[in-house]
């Protein structure tokens, strides 16, 4: 998730423009958070499952017949 949408329900401005101490706080925490940290645990497996399914099928699909 990215702070750009984002209003404080302190002080009524965007998060991205850290204008309070809450808005500073949010901005920090979003942008400390990895790439995987917006991803419902849903999600996550979805994409293990489909990592695990191209690792098992990829050397079936290469291999010479």
């Amino acid at each position: 998730m990215t702070c750009d949408r984002l209003v404080c329900a302190n002080c009524a401005a965007p998060v991205s423009e850290g204008r309070c101490p809450v808005c500073r706080a949010s901005r920090e925490r979003l942008q400390k958070e990895g790439i995987f940290a917006g991803l419902s645990p849903a999600a996550l497996l979805v994409l293990l499952v489909a990592l695990i399914a191209v690792a098992v099928l990829a050397p079936v699909i290469a291999a010479p017949a």
